[in-house]
């Protein structure tokens, strides 16, 4: 396996990137997005025989990086390491872990190759390090001279829930596969949320407060009410705010949304809470039709989650 270790400038990876390659030369993954790939399939095979951990640098200057095909002028440091059997099976299983949302931090030894489980809840600056980075989501490296350790997070996949199958949310499908998102429709109108509308995507027909209580919201997870309708996007509100959820955005004019917050106010729902509804929902991009809505959603989302000025 490749890894991305270190980044300088305009690196196209980040840190914790990865490529897989085997004997026969085939690989998956990305570690620049194309532009190396070959120099480090090509560097492949001594590691493979066992000539232990390799260590490359691209993009030192601008000249070398056009020859190694970073335009952007950044650097990247990529090691390679042989990993065996049981270390292969571990990443597997804190990949599943991950979609069964139970996150792990795995530590790489970049000299010697070895893979362990990370105790997070453990005292001491490595211990630290992985509880920050599985919130963020983020891989990272420790430096501790010839002993440096690549924390890769195995994090759970950001869960969305949109409220309401209307024709946003349709759009807003599509693109969350693009985004690897974790999609759940609720609609109790099964009329509405069908799969011969839908496709694929995960639908609930339950009311959305009763599906999001049950889904226990958790800092990974974010709501969007679409449906238009008090009876199905306020309870669902009120129960997306009371949890860590990161986004909770609501569809609406400002006059709609002023009304809401009316309506949250006199059921009990704090200033506070009030506060941490996007509403209207989505960054002003100026388009009215329901894909452009559920990008200027998503991209408010996508903001929000990696701290972005928007």
């Amino acid at each position: 396996m490749a890894f991305v270790t270190r980044t300088w400038g305009s690196s196209p990876r980040p840190v914790g990137s990865a490529l897989v390659i085997n004997e026969a030369g085939e690989f998956a993954g990305s570690v620049s997005g194309g532009c190396v790939e070959p120099s480090v399939v090509q560097a492949a095979p001594g590691v493979l025989r066992g000539e232990g951990p390799r260590r490359l640098e691209f993009g030192v200057s601008t000249e070398e990086a056009w020859q190694a095909g970073l335009s952007c002028g950044g650097r990247l440091e990529i090691c390679l390491q042989r990993l065996g059997p049981e270390a292969c099976a571990l990443l597997a299983a804190c990949e599943r872990g991950a979609r069964a949302r139970s996150g792990a931090v795995v530590t790489l030894d970049l000299g010697r190759g070895e893979v362990q489980i990370l105790d997070i809840e453990g005292k001491g600056a490595q211990a630290d390090a992985g509880r920050v980075a599985l919130r963020r989501g983020t891989d990272v490296l420790i430096e501790d001279g010839d002993a440096d350790h690549l924390l890769l997070v195995f994090a759970p996949p950001v869960r969305l829930f949109a409220v309401g199958a209307v024709h946003i949310s349709q759009a807003l499908a599509q693109l969350a596969r693009g985004l690897a998102l974790d999609l759940t429709v609720v609609d109790p109108r099964a009329a509405f949320a069908s799969h011969a509308r839908f496709g694929e995507v995960r639908l609930q027909h339950g009311w959305p407060d009763e599906v999001l209580e049950a889904a226990e919201l958790d800092a990974r997870s974010a709501v969007m009410t679409f449906s238009h309708d008090p009876k199905l996007d306020e309870p669902a509100l009120q129960v997306a705010l009371a949890s860590p959820a990161f986004y909770v955005g609501a569809l609406g004019s400002k006059r709609t949304h002023a009304s809401r917050l009316e309506r949250l106010r006199a059921a009990g729902v704090s200033e506070e809470r009030l506060g941490r509804i996007h509403g209207p929902i989505g960054l002003d991009l100026g388009g009215r039709g329901p894909a452009e809505i559920a990008l200027s959603a998503l991209a408010q989302m996508t903001s929000v989650f990696h701290g972005g000025s928007a």
